[in-house]
């Protein structure tokens, strides 16, 4: 049953098949944001607090339609509660509720706490035509409840026929408002192109055709700027103005570098899906890749700090960003191809061997003598299809989740 437990919101993660726009609220529009965002942090954390009290034998837990009736309940007795809109209180209960159907269906963790400050968002349903319009060229209204007209820059065309949105706040203090509308796919060029991509640490994308692509990050400049205010925020006391100040300056910078990540991600996904006709990538596991190697007290792990920075370069250079909006804008032509010695087999003669890996950058085949980029010579290994097995045979993995082809026969 709910109570009137702790302040917590529901999730304002970016969502990559939405129309993100940046929002722009007055001063007394932002603190009624800032109700909504606390509302519904307040109900999701709610409804993770019940989960963790269930047990085996303790009965059902109660679905979308049991909590509404329980906040309806909770609205009733207190008014604080009743004062903020119902829309968004109960569309924290949906997203908790597809949260743990995602949990249960082994594609996403288990929903966890929400913390003020860093979950900030929500979202409203049952859009009325009228609730969004263009006011000029660069500038748009969307209408949300209890804080009236909130201003957006019109960026681009908003879709029609969109029926719900998210408004979310990031840590460098910045709102956006995200319109429910997947886009339709890249058309296919019709060319028969395959294309491999060797996705690494120092080229963030190694093409089959000789590009490399490498994602824009933080310059020099910023780079010092963050280590200086990184130890200015050490040196700050705890709850003092001045610590807040260096959080949002340090939130600002990297709000920079996730910004330019996300953009060569979305222009470099949306270059590959309109030139090539299937896509093959390696099927790396990211989340095993980046995991921490500090081990327990029993057993320290090694080169703690050398993998931690590993780790931070594999994300900065957006892999499973990358993968995810290719999936996304050409669904049916994306291959995932085992990693297996892509990057030790000779993309021209099949000859595989550790010592061909002369450097991070040079391959120079042990028995044919070819000389390629490293990166490269992995991608072609990777749009070639083939995953080499341990005891060095060669695997044709042949197409992975494509349609199915049409079969000629023979005239007569």
């Amino acid at each position: 049953m709910f109570c009137a437990a702790g302040q917590i919101v529901v999730p304002g993660r970016y969502r990559g098949g939405m129309s993100r726009y940046r929002l722009t609220p007055s001063a007394a529009q932002e603190a009624a944001l800032l109700g909504h965002c606390a509302d519904a942090r307040f109900v999701w954390n709610l409804c993770i607090e019940q989960e963790s009290h269930w047990r085996p034998g303790r009965g059902k837990m109660p679905g979308f339609a049991g909590r509404c009736r329980q906040l309806s309940g909770a609205r009733a007795d207190n008014p604080w509660l009743a004062a903020g809109s119902v829309i968004v209180q109960q569309q924290a209960i949906r997203d908790h509720d597809q949260a743990m159907r995602n949990f249960f269906a082994g594609t996403h963790r288990r929903p966890s706490w929400r913390k003020a400050g860093r979950d900030e968002g929500f979202r409203i349903v049952h859009l009325k035509p009228g609730d969004v319009r263009r006011l000029n060229r660069n500038t748009g209204q969307v209408r949300v409840p209890k804080a009236g007209w909130v201003r957006f820059r019109w960026s681009r065309p908003v879709p029609q026929g969109v029926k719900s949105f998210r408004v979310t706040r990031d840590r460098a203090g910045r709102w956006h408002v995200a319109f429910a509308a997947v886009p339709a796919p890249v058309p296919t060029p019709g060319n028969g192109e395959v294309v491999g991509v060797d996705r690494g640490v120092a080229v963030s994308a190694a093409l089959s055709t000789g590009e490399l692509l490498c994602c824009p990050a933080l310059t020099g400049r910023e780079q010092q700027r963050m280590r200086r205010l990184a130890r200015k925020l050490a040196r700050a006391r705890h709850g003092s103005n001045r610590r807040q100040r260096a959080r949002r300056a340090i939130a600002r910078l990297k709000a920079r570098g996730v910004d330019r990540r996300k953009d060569w991600c979305e222009k470099t996904s949306t270059n590959l899906a309109r030139r090539f006709d299937v896509i093959r990538v390696e099927d790396l596991k990211i989340a095993n890749m980046t995991r921490s190697a500090q081990g327990t007290p029993e057993q320290p792990g090694r080169n703690v700090r050398q993998k931690a920075g590993l780790n931070r370069g594999i994300l900065a250079s957006g892999w499973g960003l990358l993968v995810r909006r290719l999936q996304d804008k050409a669904p049916g032509r994306v291959e995932k191809i085992p990693p297996a010695y892509t990057s030790q087999r000779c993309s021209a003669c099949g000859h595989v061997a550790a010592g061909s890996r002369e450097s991070q950058a040079l391959f120079r085949c042990t028995a044919c003598g070819n000389a390629d980029n490293a990166d490269v010579n992995a991608a072609r290994n990777i749009a070639a299809g083939h995953a080499v097995t341990a005891r060095g045979g060669v695997r044709d993995t042949g197409p992975v989740n494509r349609e199915p082809q049409p079969v000629l026969l023979p005239a007569g």
